[in-house]
């Protein structure tokens, strides 16, 4: 049953994080410390500032002019000076986001991918002109107890979601150490299992249905296969694999708030933009 109260909290609170002016208390001094040493000419803009107005931005969907209008409506007497549109899109685009979030020891985490449209002109131009443009892949990991995002990764729509396994665990044992890894049968490879082995983490992969129970070159992958072939709810059920859907809930939850496609038009600033996205909803769920 849905807490109604603390529900319509966490949505006012939203607000709160992407107007959250308060970075600019420390606006000084996080200059000092980026300038120094720096060649060329200086900072006028912390990063954090920076960042803020990427959030922003990512979530009223605002163009760079209008981000700028909106900085000037509530911060022109809290900052020394207004970025310029072109500035605030350089600098955004030059962020060092990072989505490797600390969460403990032991977690569980769930593998999965969806696809993000790379423009927004509505479904009846590639309709009636028979016009593509393409899909980014998003990858991501989840730690099923939190719903925070771990690890994510951007690539074209022709990468498997097989071949991402490996960084996505990686990059999520930056910070964490890791119990299981939750996935469907895209990610079931003997690399993959090995892999997890190698790192002491349970793989909890479906295989394919037509997967031989042989030793073939893959003890750790056979020793599932057998298990799934013996009483697949069971597996099912020891892995926790049902909590695979929460990768689902947070892919949607993604959607809702930032839209199913990107604005930027080159593909690094698509990545940062999916980073922006990704940060702000881990953002999100710090609040609730």
């Amino acid at each position: 049953m849905i807490d109604w109260h603390i529900y319509n909290e966490s949505l006012v609170r939203r607000g709160e994080v992407v107007l959250d002016f308060d970075v600019i208390d420390n606006w000084n001094n996080e200059l000092d410390n980026m300038n120094e040493g720096k060649e060329g000419a200086s900072y006028l803009y912390p990063d954090s500032f920076v960042q803020l107005l990427g959030y922003m931005r990512a979530y009223f969907h605002l163009p760079y002019r209008q981000t700028e209008g909106v900085v000037r409506a509530h911060a022109k007497s809290k900052v020394p000076s207004i970025p310029d549109y072109s500035t605030i899109q350089r600098r955004i685009n030059k962020l060092d986001i990072k989505i490797n979030e600390h969460l403990g020891n032991d977690i569980v985490i769930a593998l999965d991918s969806t696809g993000i449209k790379i423009t927004n002109r509505g479904e009846w131009l590639p309709h009636k002109w028979n016009v593509r443009k393409g899909y980014l892949k998003i990858h991501v990991a989840v730690d099923i107890k939190k719903k925070k995002i771990v690890s994510l990764e951007v690539t074209s729509e022709e990468i498997h979601d097989g071949s991402r396994l490996k960084n996505l665990v990686d990059n999520a044992l930056e910070n964490n150490t890791l119990k299981i890894v939750i996935a469907d049968g895209a990610y079931d490879s003997k690399e993959n299992f090995r892999y997890l082995y190698d790192n002491n983490i349970e793989a909890a992969i479906k295989v394919r249905k037509n997967s031989s129970y042989r030793f073939m070159g893959c003890n750790p992958r056979r020793k599932v296969v057998l298990q799934q072939l013996k009483n697949l709810e069971k597996w099912k059920s020891s892995v926790s694999y049902g909590q695979r859907w929460i990768v689902e809930s947070v892919f949607s939850s993604m959607k809702r708030m930032f839209g199913e496609y990107v604005s930027a038009r080159r593909f690094p600033n698509m990545v940062k933009e999916m980073m922006l996205k990704a940060s702000l909803y881990n953002t999100f769920i710090l609040r609730k």
